[in-house]
C-alpha cells in the first residue's frame, strides 16, 4: 500500500515537467475555428498574470503582449497555475474557416469570481467587451444559461479577431479548463454531460449509500452512521461544485451559500467527519485517548475555521485581498494536518498487534480515497494536470471507499446486532432470576402468613369461641336477657371470624397434602369458600391438569385464588365460575363472576394490586391476561405456556 502511494506521488512530481515545462509543439499564430470544433485552444493561446489591484483593462494587457510578457500554456492541458492570487489574461487570435457565419462559445468550466471576454476584429483599433459573468450566479441567471461561464461571439466567413479572456479567481487555486466550440456542439455536449461523465449513477450511488446508513442508524442509534452521512454529503457537494453541477441543480440562495462556505472547505468538513468515523470505528477513545483528543481538537478546529472563513470571505474579497490569501493558506494547512492525522493514526495502530487487523481494514478504505484525493490535490497545487479517468480520480476513489466502508459498517452492524442480542438475552435471564426470586419470596411470605393465621390466630379464636360457649359463661349470660342477646351476637361474630381466618389461610396456601395437585387445591379452596352458602364458587376442570409442571400448577392456583378473592371480596359477586382447560401448548383458565365489574369498584385493571400480581406471574411464565367486562360482572382469561 505504501509503495502505491509512493508511486502516485512520484507520478505527481514527474507530471509538471511533462506538462508545464515541456517545449510547445507547433504553436499556431491563429486558432482556426471550425464546425463542430477546431484545434485545441492550447495550440494558440498565451497567458499573462497581473495583480488584482488595478482595474482590468484589455489595452494594458495588449501592451504587456507587445512587451513579450505573455507565455504559452501547457500543450493540450488546462491552464493550471496552482496556488496563485492574481488576475489572468488569456490572449487568443482566432479565424472562422467555414464558409458561413458561425456562433461560438468560449467557456470556463470552473468557478471564477468574475470573468469577461474582449474582442478586437480586423480593422478595429480597440477592444470591445463582449460580455461579463460571474460564477456566483447560478446557471439560470447567467447571460448564457449553462453550468460553465460561457461567452458567446459570432464570426463571419473567414473573419479574424483577437480575443482576450480575463479571469479573476480568489478561491486559492487557478485551474482553468477552457474550450471554444460552436453553440450547437456545446449544447449537445451539455445535454449528454451527466451521462458521459458518469455523474448520474455516481450521484445515485452516493445518495443510496447515505440513505443506507440512515437506515442503519435508525436500527442501531450508532453515531458513526450519521458521521458517514455527513462525510458523503461533504465530498459529494465538493465534487458537484468541481464540475458545476450545483449551478445546474440549485436555486440562487442555496447556491450562493455553498460558495460562501467554499468548495475546498466542504472537503475540509468531510475530512473532519472522516476523523470522527475513524475514531469510532477504531475505538480510539478506549485504547488511544491522546490520539482521540488530538482528533477532536483537529476536527473542531477545522469546523471553526470553516465557519470563520464563510463569515470573513465576502468582506475580505471587497476590502482586503491579503486576508483572502491568508484564509486560503490556513485552509491548505488544515487539509495537510487532517490527512496527516489519518495516516498517523493508521500507522500507529498498524504497529500494534491488538489493533493491527482493525486498522488494516480501515486503511484499505482510506487508501482508495487518499489516492484519488492525492491526484486531485496535486492538480490543485499546480504540480500536475493529471486526470486519468472521468469525471475525476476523486469521484472514483470516493466510490471505492464507500463500497468498502459500507461493507465494513455492515459487518459492524451485524456485530452490534449480535452483541445487542446477547445483552437482551442476558437482561431477560437476569429479569427471570429476579422475578423467580420475587415470586419465591412472595410465596414464602404467603406461606408464613397462612401458617400464622392457621396455627396462631385460628386456634386462639377457636379457644375464645369455646370459652364463650362454656357452662359458666352461659349461666352468667342467662341471668340477664339483654346480656344473653349480646352473648349470642358475639358468638356468631367469633364463628364468622374463625371461618374467615380459615378461608384466608387456604387462599394463601393450598393444603399441604395436595400442594402439587392443581385440581385438588382449587377444589379445597372452593369448598372452604362455599361453607356458608353464599357466594357460590363453581369449578370445571379439563383433563390432564395434574400432570402439568409444578411451577405452572403453583402459578395457576395463585392466579385462581387471587381472581376468586377479588370476585368475592371486591366485586361482591354471588356466583363465581372457574374453568380450567389444558390446550396443546398452554393452560387456559377463566374466572367469571356476576359482580359489579371494573370501573365501578375500588379494584380496576390499572390500580388493582391483586391483578398486578396476576399479570406478574403470567408474564414470568410468558403468558397473557385478558380482561372482559360484559354488561354484568367480569370475565378474566389467563393463558400460561406449558
Amino acid at each position: 500500500m505504501r509503495f502505491c502511494l509512493f508511486l502516485v506521488l512520484m507520478l505527481g512530481w514527474w507530471q509538471p515537467g511533462a506538462a508545464q515545462n515541456a517545449p510547445p509543439q507547433a504553436l499556431r499564430d491563429t486558432l482556426l475555428l471550425k464546425d463542430p470544433e477546431g484545434a485545441d485552444i492550447s495550440e494558440a493561446y498565451r497567458y499573462y498574470t497581473e495583480p488584482f489591484g488595478p482595474a482590468p483593462d484589455p489595452e494594458r494587457a495588449e501592451a504587456a503582449w507587445r512587451a513579450g510578457r505573455f507565455r504559452p500554456g501547457p500543450w493540450h492541458q488546462p491552464l493550471n497555475l496552482g496556488l496563485m492570487h492574481r488576475r489572468v489574461w488569456i490572449r487568443l487570435p482566432v479565424r472562422n474557416t467555414e464558409p458561413l457565419r458561425l456562433r461560438f462559445l468560449w467557456s470556463i468550466f470552473n468557478f471564477t469570481d468574475s470573468a469577461a471576454l474582449y474582442c478586437r476584429r480586423a480593422g478595429e483599433a480597440k477592444f470591445t467587451r463582449m460580455g461579463a459573468a460571474s460564477s456566483w450566479v447560478p446557471a439560470a441567471g447567467r447571460a448564457f444559461p449553462a453550468r460553465s461561464i460561457s461567452f458567446p461571439f459570432a464570426l463571419d466567413p473567414g473573419e479574424a479577431a483577437v480575443l482576450y479572456l480575463r479571469v479573476d479567481v480568489h478561491t486559492g487555486g487557478i485551474y482553468l479548463p477552457t474550450y471554444i466550440e460552436t453553440t450547437e456542439h456545446f449544447l449537445a455536449w451539455e445535454m449528454g454531460f451527466p451521462f458521459e461523465r458518469h455523474w448520474v449513477w455516481l450521484l445515485g450511488f452516493y445518495l443510496s449509500s447515505a440513505l443506507f446508513n440512515l437506515v442503519l442508524y435508525a436500527f442501531l442509534r450508532d453515531r458513526i452512521h450519521l458521521w458517514y452521512v455527513a462525510y458523503v454529503l461533504g465530498v459529494t457537494l465538493f465534487l458537484m461544485m468541481e464540475d458545476g453541477l450545483d449551478a445546474m441543480l440549485l436555486p440562487a440562495r442555496p447556491y450562493w451559500l455553498l460558495w460562501s462556505v467554499g468548495q475546498y472547505n466542504f472537503m475540509l468538513l468531510a475530512a473532519a467527519a472522516g476523523i470522527r468515523i475513524m475514531q469510532l470505528f477504531l475505538r480510539l477513545r478506549a485504547g488511544w485517548p491522546r490520539l482521540h483528543r488530538a482528533g477532536n481538537w483537529l476536527a473542531g478546529g477545522a469546523v471553526a475555521f470553516v465557519a470563520g472563513y464563510a463569515g470573513l470571505l465576502p468582506w475580505a474579497m471587497r476590502h482586503s485581498l491579503p486576508t483572502v490569501e491568508a484564509l486560503n493558506g490556513v485552509r491548505e494547512v488544515f487539509m495537510v494536518l487532517v490527512f496527516g492525522y489519518g495516516w498517523t493514526v493508521l500507522l500507529a495502530l498498524l504497529l500494534h498487534r491488538r489493533w493491527r487487523r482493525l486498522a488494516a481494514y480501515y486503511a484499505l478504505t482510506y487508501f482508495f480515497f487518499f489516492v484519488g484525493y492525492g491526484i486531485f490535490w496535486l492538480n490543485h497545487l499546480g504540480l500536475t494536470s493529471f486526470n486519468p479517468i472521468y469525471p475525476n480520480a476523486l469521484a472514483w476513489g470516493l466510490m471505492l471507499e464507500l463500497l468498502i466502508l459500507s461493507a465494513l459498517l455492515t459487518g459492524r452492524f451485524r456485530h452490534t446486532l449480535r452483541h445487542n442480542a446477547r445483552l437482551r438475552v442476558q437482561h431477560l435471564r437476569q429479569r427471570d432470576v429476579h422475578s423467580a426470586r420475587l415470586i419465591a419470596a412472595q410465596d414464602d411470605e404467603r406461606e408464613q402468613l397462612a401458617r400464622e393465621l392457621h396455627d396462631a390466630l385460628g386456634p386462639n379464636i377457636a379457644a375464645l369461641h369455646m370459652a364463650w360457649q362454656s357452662e359458666a359463661m352461659r349461666a352468667a349470660l342467662a341471668s340477664a336477657p339483654a346480656a344473653a342477646a349480646v352473648g349470642q351476637l358475639t358468638e356468631d361474630i367469633l364463628r364468622e371470624l374463625y371461618n374467615q381466618v380459615r378461608q384466608i389461610s387456604h387462599v394463601l396456601l393450598p393444603a399441604e397434602s395436595v400442594t402439587n395437585r392443581l385440581t385438588t387445591s382449587i377444589t379445597t379452596l372452593r369448598d372452604m369458600l362455599n361453607l356458608h352458602g353464599s357466594p357460590q364458587v363453581h369449578t370445571d376442570f379439563g383433563p390432564g391438569l395434574d400432570e402439568l409442571p409444578p411451577a405452572v400448577q403453583s402459578a395457576a392456583f395463585r392466579i385462581v385464588a387471587e381472581l376468586v378473592n377479588n370476585a368475592v371480596r371486591h366485586a361482591q359477586a354471588q356466583q363465581v365460575h372457574v374453568h380450567l382447560r389444558r390446550l396443546p401448548t398452554a393452560l387456559e383458565l377463566c374466572v367469571a363472576d356476576d359482580g359489579r365489574g371494573f370501573g365501578r369498584g375500588e379494584d380496576t385493571p390499572l390500580t388493582g394490586i391483586g391483578l398486578r400480581g396476576v399479570r406478574t406471574r403470567a408474564a414470568y411464565l410468558g403468558g397473557s391476561v385478558s380482561i372482559e367486562v360484559p354488561k354484568v360482572g367480569t370475565r378474566v382469561v389467563v393463558r400460561l405456556p406449558c
